[in-house]
């Protein structure tokens, strides 16, 4: 899966950073959005599929969706939301039968995913930075550092030249961690002793991408309780030593989610936005979950895209998220 497109020579920059995917490709999402959410798709909000088993939709059946979709950690406020647009839509246009409003609230939660998506990632832009600062940050736990392995071999792939920034100065396993991904995909990393400054490690990681031509520099963090304020306040000065160095960045700040958190990490998101202002969500552990409605109450509440899910444990386990492959892995 190709997440990075370079510049060929002779090509002219409107067509860098379009991301079109080959037929394979798009299989591959398929096959990984499917794989991810076996277990929402069999779980609870496999009783979706229950209800519009019956023939005709009547009143008493609204009040049965809203519930499901509560509980799959959608969220009142998104779920009453999203239905009512559905009832709308189901009013105006006539729909009775439960076919037709199953159709109606598969185009409406399609839409509640892509709405945010509608700005492109900075990796996707016709001409994009150089180098592309990526800040990420989460909990821990949710899988932050794996996640960065994952993105740094898929833009390694795809030819982009990668530098890791080992920000996350905690933990002595979390620099081990990185290391390891890095030999393993052969990249650079800039990295200092447990203990040491993250500002330093990360203005030291972006000075080594300029210096070296870079294209993507992504940034460890050190996981931590999104209630823990002098902590998210270390997280904005990290920000602060990046944008010494380049003025605009980080260009996109990730956070990766466990999706078994439910809605506690629609708390885990509103705050680190507020902290860092987070432009991306990467959904980890979403084959773990059986409910996995909570990228509905992000893309709703906060106007967050999910641009990643974590489909495994495998190296291979990232997929772009793709709306509306994963509603029709959701509601088949």
């Amino acid at each position: 899966m190709r997440f990075w497109r370079r510049k060929p020579e002779g090509t002219d920059a409107s067509q860098v950073g379009v991301l079109e995917l080959t037929a394979e490709e798009r299989r591959e999402v398929h096959e990984q959005t499917e794989r991810a959410t076996d277990r929402s798709r069999r779980g609870i909000l496999g009783r979706l599929a229950e209800v519009f088993a019956r023939p005709q939709f009547d009143e008493s059946l609204w009040d049965e969706l809203e519930e499901i979709l509560i509980l799959a950690d959608t969220g009142a406020a998104t779920a009453g939301e999203l239905l009512a647009r559905v009832r709308q839509r189901a009013k105006a246009e006539g729909v009775r039968d439960a076919a037709g409003v199953r159709e109606l609230l598969r185009q409406e939660m399609v839409a509640v995913l892509e709405a945010p998506a509608r700005r492109p990632p900075a990796w996707a832009l016709p001409d994009p930075p150089s180098p592309l600062v990526i800040l990420v940050v989460g909990v821990n736990g949710s899988g932050k550092t794996t996640t960065i392995g994952k993105l740094a071999q898929a833009f390694r792939r795809d030819g982009a030249k990668v530098v890791l920034g080992a920000a996350d100065t905690f933990r002595a396993a979390a620099i081990d961690q990185l290391r390891v991904w890095a030999e393993r995909i052969g990249v650079r990393l800039v990295a200092q002793q447990p203990g040491s400054d993250p500002g330093a490690v990360a203005y030291d990681a972006v000075a080594a991408a300029e210096a070296e031509a870079a294209d993507v520099v992504i940034i460890d963090t050190a996981g931590r309780l999104h209630t823990k304020t002098n902590l998210m306040e270390e997280l904005r000065k990290v920000a602060r030593v990046v944008q010494r160095r380049i003025p605009e960045a980080p260009h996109e700040v990730l956070l990766v989610l466990d999706a078994t958190t439910g809605q506690n990490g629609l708390a885990q998101a509103r705050t680190f936005t507020e902290a860092v202002g987070v432009t991306g969500i990467v959904l980890t552990k979403l084959d773990g979950t059986a409910k996995g409605g909570i990228a509905f109450a992000i893309a709703h509440d906060l106007g967050l895209p999910v641009r990643f899910i974590g489909t495994g444990e495998r190296a291979d386990d990232l997929a772009p998220f793709d709306a509306r492959e994963f509603v029709g892995a959701i509601l088949p």
